[in-house]
């Protein structure tokens, strides 16, 4: 198997065998990321994958379960080319049971609906997607690419195909100045999308991304953890979906998990307990502090 520098995954995808289908990310302009500015984007071959794949099976045996697609939008392939991988991973891994993958809605935008239904019909089973936020000025000043009109075509059309998507939600992404505005649209945008997962990432930019130049400035302050626990209860409460609401990250300050919309009332009341502790009972403080 080779890998080209750093590779980044999902923490659900933790136990995922991966594969460097791409090299870097085709968008690579996130203020908040810094994560691919190494690398240049690439599509690696169809020949080169399918070697990793076999390479794959005599170091981990036929027992893989789960297959994870890195790096950055892997989604951009080529239908046919992508799904050609994916068949081929399922017929290496017979106990093969998930091919997931990142994908922004930018590049999911470029698929028609006849092409993620064959994606589907290959074997991909869910769509990791950063929307990071619902608030359209937010969406400009982060340089994410995309639109919330955007955001809300492509859920839907990867919902209607039969895979799972998984969106993800960067808490304090707006500092103080659009932190009611980055909760209540990205409730509004959730809710038009009904995603599968939702997924909670408090926001600590990565050195040398624009967004830690300014805030090392003195121009962007994050929130602290009771102000990002607002945050979180005013997107919570707002939600009106059928969604698994995950913070399964190292960086969040409290673990806000549940079944929507059965768990809600139990996710509310967990958070306005974590409200009542003092600062140092939340983890992820060092990460802050570090900046």
């Amino acid at each position: 198997m080779r890998y080209e520098g750093m590779v980044y995954r999902p923490p659900s995808e933790a136990y995922s065998f991966i594969l460097q289908a791409t090299i870097g990310c085709p968008h690579n302009k996130c203020a908040f990321c810094n994560l691919y500015k190494e690398k240049r984007f690439r599509i690696r071959s169809v020949q080169e994958l399918k070697e990793d794949i076999d390479e794959g099976k005599k170091y981990y045996g036929e027992g893989v379960r789960s297959l994870f697609l890195a790096d950055g939008n892997s989604i951009l392939m080529r239908t046919d080319q992508l799904a050609e991988i994916i068949a081929y991973a399922y017929k290496v891994f017979p106990r093969l049971e998930r091919v997931t993958t990142y994908g922004s809605s930018q590049y999911i935008d470029k698929k028609t609906e006849a092409e993620m239904r064959t994606l589907r019909e290959a074997g991909l089973t869910r769509i990791h997607t950063g929307m990071e936020t619902g608030y359209d000025p937010l969406l400009v000043e982060i340089k994410k690419g995309t639109s919330v009109e955007q955001q809300i075509r492509v859920g839907l059309k990867v919902r209607q195909a039969g895979i799972e998507l998984s969106e993800y939600i960067m808490v304090g992404l707006g500092g103080y100045k659009w932190t009611k505005e980055h909760a209540l649209e990205s409730a509004r945008v959730l809710n038009a999308i009904n995603p599968d997962f939702i997924r909670l990432r408090t926001f600590v930019p990565t050195q040398g991304s624009i967004l830690a130049e300014k805030y090392c400035a003195g121009e962007f302050k994050l929130l602290e953890p009771h102000d990002a626990l607002k945050e979180i209860r005013l997107l919570v409460e707002n939600l009106n979906v059928e969604s698994f609401l995950a913070s399964d990250h190292y960086l969040n300050f409290w673990d806000v998990s549940g079944e929507l919309p059965q768990e809600k009332e139990k996710i509310l009341r967990e958070i306005d307990y974590a409200m009542t502790l003092p600062r140092h009972r939340f983890r992820g403080l060092g990460m802050m502090e570090s900046m």
